[in-house]
């Protein structure tokens, strides 16, 4: 149990460092976003185009990063959408068994499916080398590529936390501990 604990903080680290990354592309996106609507108006005052549908895209590109990157960060530190009607009076061994079993009966095959289905569009996009319809637009392959790789992150930080999840309720690791906040 000890070497999958370990793997499980590598996946840790690795979906850390990625969502601290994320942090710096909203900062990013808000810049973007401040100068598309700064330079519209600025633009029309002095009679140029400082903007263009390229930062328009670059912005959305950017909220499309932070919400593809950001989705395994956000499992990892236990801050997703959770109905816990229940779930909050539980022990911490019982919320441990949940969070297993929630991993390998939703959240896996789900990004599976997310995956399957996304596959055949990424790579015809890729074929055509698709670019955006507007003028001046952004190619739409990579960031359409992002959804597999967001999604195969999430995959492997649900197994990080099935893993610590699956320590807690076999008595390996205390209830005390949060599976999320681990340093082994």
């Amino acid at each position: 149990m000890q070497k999958l604990l370990n793997i499980a903080k590598i996946i840790d680290t690795i979906n850390e460092w990625i969502g601290r990354f994320t942090y710096w592309l909203v900062l990013l996106m808000i810049f973007v976003g401040v100068w598309n609507v700064v330079g519209r108006y600025l633009g029309r005052l002095i009679g140029q185009n400082l903007t263009s549908n390229a930062l328009i895209e670059v912005q959305w590109y950017l909220f499309d990063l932070v919400f593809l990157l950001g989705a395994a960060y956000t499992l990892k530190h236990d801050e997703h959408v959770r109905v816990d009607l229940f779930y909050k009076d539980w022990s911490p061994k019982r919320k441990a068994l949940a969070n297993f079993i929630g991993v390998f009966i939703f959240l896996i095959p789900f990004c599976l499916m997310v995956i399957y289905y996304s596959w055949g569009n990424i790579i015809n996009s890729w074929k055509i080398l698709e670019m955006s319809s507007d003028p001046g637009g952004l190619p739409r392959y990579p960031i359409k590529s992002m959804i597999i790789v967001s999604y195969i992150l999430l995959i492997f930080q649900g197994l990080a936390e099935a893993v610590k999840n699956w320590a807690i309720f076999t008595g390996q690791l205390t209830p005390q501990e949060e599976p999320h906040d681990l340093n082994l």
